[in-house]
């Protein structure tokens, strides 16, 4: 699936706010390495290395188009590096001390299998911190599954959109990570956010949640299916006074291992 960072980026201070939320859990004083798993653009992994400059700080990620914008990144800091990973196959090295994932795992299958590997796999004392979106029952992925659905669509988007199983709740994420040997904390959050400009939700998730439909079909195709999608939205998502209010649920969890 082919990412654009730029589209990414709209809304840059809404898609960053959990990630400050969450990496504030961490209290890590001096750790050896940092990795942060499914860094898209990289702008937050330098916010990493300058939090803790003595740190190696790597970002990975599997689209080469968010690494290449990542990459001018690095030579900002002497501590920050980047490079290609698949998640799925990810295993952290000995003197990993700290890993954040943002808003990533939500697009690897069998993430919650993986988990408890991991942790495993950590040393002690180790924090790992994760974060993914909750809101796959909420209108704006219920009308994209209803329209990749319909008779019109079925045919070229059938097991395109995965959101039954995309993220587990807040509490099975705090058990694997008790029943890993972590000390651990889980709670969920629900920003209302308020979007600017005309089919605000619709170009929300043309940076995100909409990307596999969007690299399923044509350009036309993918158009027409934007402006069917943008219909329901506004019906559901109806402008207001202030903008156009887009409440969005995320799902946290941190741990540090125990020993």
């Amino acid at each position: 699936m082919k990412w654009d960072p730029a589209k990414y980026r709209e809304f840059g201070d809404y898609r960053d706010r959990p990630f400050f939320d969450l990496t504030a859990r961490i209290l890590a004083d001096s750790p050896r390495r940092v990795i942060d798993l499914g860094c898209g653009p990289g702008n937050l992994t330098a916010t990493l290395a300058t939090r803790w400059p003595e740190a190696a700080v790597e970002g990975l990620d599997s689209s080469p188009d968010m690494l290449a914008k990542a990459g001018s990144l690095a030579a900002a800091a002497a501590n920050l590096s980047f490079g290609p990973a698949d998640i799925a196959t990810w295993m952290p090295a000995p003197d990993t001390d700290v890993v954040v994932t943002n808003a990533a795992l939500q697009w690897v299958p069998g993430h919650v299998e993986l988990l408890p590997r991991w942790l495993e796999a950590l040393g002690p004392g180790t924090w790992f911190a994760l974060q993914v979106p909750g809101n796959f029952n909420a209108p704006s992925h219920a009308l994209m599954r209803t329209l990749a659905e319909s008779d019109e669509w079925s045919g070229r988007l059938a097991g395109v959109l995965r959101h039954d199983d995309a993220v587990a709740e807040p509490a099975k994420y705090l058990e694997l990570m008790l029943d890993s040997g972590c000390d651990a904390d889980a709670w969920e959050t629900t920003y209302l956010q308020l979007l600017p400009g005309t089919d605000p939700v619709l170009e929300w998730a043309s940076g995100a949640g909409l990307r596999p439909v969007l690299a399923a079909l044509p350009p036309g195709e993918a158009r027409r299916f934007g402006a069917d999608y943008a219909r329901l939205l506004n019906k559901a998502y109806p402008p207001g006074r202030h903008g156009t209010l887009f409440p969005f649920r995320r799902i946290f969890a941190v741990a540090r291992k125990r020993g």
